[in-house]
């Protein structure tokens, strides 16, 4: 049963060989290539002066001009905008209400930064197993290849076509690794990238909410912020 479970395995193996891995390999490339795309464009559009964004937010709410305030944070287009934004809506409430509202921006504005970035994490750490797979199948193609020149041995032609056949084989294995490595590379290099950025955006999120903070437990926030 265990002969015939290995048997049938291996004749599949050599039956459709290794290049239906590389056609995967080459579909999820185009996917990852796509997410980077997207991903890059969508982090470009956030961008900001986010050091002048802060002295100018800090300006404004010392002047207690806090309407002004939030029109500029409303005016950019940058993330870390969006979440003191929240905070501002509900400062009338109280510096626990502003933090918390925040605290819950700051979550929904994390899960925009990071999605899809699995998808590439997955394929980095997993494109070189797919690709070690296809290896694996061109050397079983390359040792049954083998076999069957062992079984016959009658002509010298035979002798001859064996080896080619068993190169071919092995080389289609090799193409299969390098495949892999070539889809995992790119995409860990842009998840690192991505992730850096999350955390970066993250961070500076952080700062402009400690200027809110900052004012709104020194300085109570009349209604003109709602």
């Amino acid at each position: 049963m265990n002969w015939n479970l290995v048997e049938h395995a291996k004749r599949l193996m050599t039956n459709f060989g290794a290049a239906w891995v590389m056609w995967l390999l080459l579909f999820l490339s185009v996917i990852s290539v796509a997410i980077m795309l997207e991903r890059g464009w969508f982090f470009y559009s956030l961008r900001d002066d986010l050091t002048g964004l802060a002295r100018s937010f800090g300006d404004y709410l010392r002047r207690g001009e806090v309407a002004q305030a939030r029109q500029l944070l409303e005016n950019s287009p940058s993330a870390e905008a969006a979440v003191v934004v929240a905070g501002l809506v509900e400062a009338p409430r109280g510096p626990q209400a502003a933090e918390e509202a925040m605290a819950g921006a700051a979550a929904l504005q994390r899960m925009k930064l990071e999605k899809r970035l699995v998808y590439l994490g997955t394929l980095g750490n997993n494109a070189p197993f797919v690709g070690l797979l296809g290896t694996v199948i061109g050397i079983v193609q390359a040792f049954d290849e083998l076999g069957k020149a062992a079984k016959v041995q009658a002509t010298q032609a035979a002798s001859a076509i064996a080896p080619q056949t068993v190169m071919t084989s092995i080389a289609e294995a090799l193409v299969a690794t390098a495949i892999g490595l070539l889809v995992a590379i790119p995409a860990v290099a842009a998840y690192n990238m991505f992730q850096r950025l999350t955390k970066s955006t993250l961070a500076n999120t952080e700062v402009l909410s400690r200027i809110l903070m900052a004012h709104l437990k020194g300085t109570p926030v009349s209604a003109e912020a709602s």
